[in-house]
């Protein structure tokens, strides 16, 4: 079952003196049920553009987007939008704020408190639930953030790359984190990054984007099992190739030997 569907995709804007700029062209790709799929490209490929157009906060200039078949016409709670920044509601506490989506879909109090404690306890985060995000550590507040948003159970979740504000050895834990908890709970995931091995280690799929006009340029499938063990990837011998075909896609060369210095073989 296809989840998410982008088809035939076209996005323009005005720039500063009107003219219009053409941030997509033409991307098509599918997204099925329960798999993980990363972009990556270039800075201004339009990367964001495409995730802000499948959660309905943008409309295509031509094209469309559906989720579950049906047509993104506005955002819907089959949906859920994961951004760089926790944006935690520094008024609310930790479990007020993990509720916060429950409360906009008009849920019962008690069942957005009900919801709020076992997602906190999943996160190992239930000994924070009263206290409010300036008590937590970055990490802690990505977790809770994560948390907020699989809140309302959403089918598709859109992640813009929700690990980049934290330090590398918090981003591996996040990572592994999220891993596990997109496969117990079967999600669907459209992931951006700009950390290859990050794309490589979480995902079932890499879509690769060229400069803009942004469309996709590669499809790579990661033949690796145990994608909920991100740590084990890492150490998968078919990691290295994969990394150098991104690289190359991407068009990232390799760094010049200092001068003097015999160049690689």
């Amino acid at each position: 079952m296809i989840r998410l569907e982008y088809r035939d995709v076209t996005m323009r804007f005005a720039d500063a003196s009107g003219r219009a700029l053409t941030a997509i062209e033409g991307v098509s790709f599918a997204v099925d049920d329960g798999e993980v799929v990363s972009l990556i490209g270039p800075s201004g490929c339009g990367k964001s553009t495409l995730l802000n157009i499948g959660s309905g906060l943008y409309a295509p200039s031509s094209g469309e987007a559906r989720v579950d078949g049906e047509p993104v016409a506005g955002p819907n709670s089959h949906v859920a939008f994961m951004l760089q920044k926790d944006l935690l509601l520094p008024w609310r506490t930790i479990a007020e704020n993990v509720a916060l989506g429950l409360e906009i879909h008009r849920q019962p109090k008690t069942e957005c408190a009900r919801r709020a404690r076992e997602l906190l306890a999943s996160f190992n985060l239930a000994d924070f639930a009263h206290r409010y995000p300036h008590q937590l550590s970055g990490g802690m507040r990505q977790r809770v953030a994560l948390a907020r948003t699989l809140a309302v159970d959403p089918h598709v979740l859109l992640l813009d790359e929700p690990f980049s504000a934290v330090d590398a050895q918090t981003r591996i834990a996040l990572q592994h984190e999220l891993a596990q908890t997109l496969k117990r709970a079967g999600k669907t995931a459209l992931l951006i990054t700009h950390d290859l091995l990050e794309a490589v280690i979480l995902s079932d799929r890499v879509l690769v984007m060229s400069a803009r006009p942004g469309h996709i340029i590669d499809e790579m499938r990661i033949e690796i099992g145990h994608r909920d063990e991100p740590l084990r990837r890492r150490r998968d011998a078919k990691v290295e190739s994969y990394m150098a075909r991104l690289m190359e896609r991407l068009e990232i060369a390799r760094p010049a030997p200092a001068q003097g210095a015999p160049a690689p073989a």
